[in-house]
């Protein structure tokens, strides 16, 4: 049947949703190292704080940015889990397939969120 709809994507296209994670992967885990490397410094340049005043404020800041980068390198570590389930999924040839409907997510949003499971169609239904 020549009008039957697809079940899923074509090997080719596939690996052109590989590349395109690979690449978004690659990315991810740089700006993880980012953030950590933020995360750890501790900011001290070797000068002492000769405003006593501000230093509750001071502290203050620099406790509320190391939770700040705390909370964004968990966000980017589930990021790159989802990313890297992606890559299963386009090796088991499930990748691109609504876990909801069985239909096929539009090739658009897969290019905008590449780790999606559900079509938008799903999406909304959840609401």
């Amino acid at each position: 049947m020549a009008t039957e709809a697809k079940n899923r994507y074509s090997d080719k296209e596939l690996e052109e949703f590989r590349v395109l994670i690979q690449e978004k992967i690659d990315k991810a885990e740089h700006d993880l190292e980012l953030i950590k490397s933020a995360y750890m410094n501790d900011h001290n340049n070797g000068t002492d704080d000769t405003s006593p005043t501000f230093k509750a404020f001071d502290e203050g800041s620099a406790t509320m940015s190391k939770e700040s980068n705390s909370q964004l390198a968990i966000r980017q570590e589930k990021f790159i889990r989802d990313l890297k389930n992606a890559l299963i999924r386009i090796e088991n040839k499930t990748y691109g397939v609504c876990r909801v409907t069985g239909k096929l997510i539009n090739p658009e949003r897969l290019k905008l969120v590449p780790h999606a499971t559900l079509s938008i169609e799903a999406k909304n239904m959840q609401k």
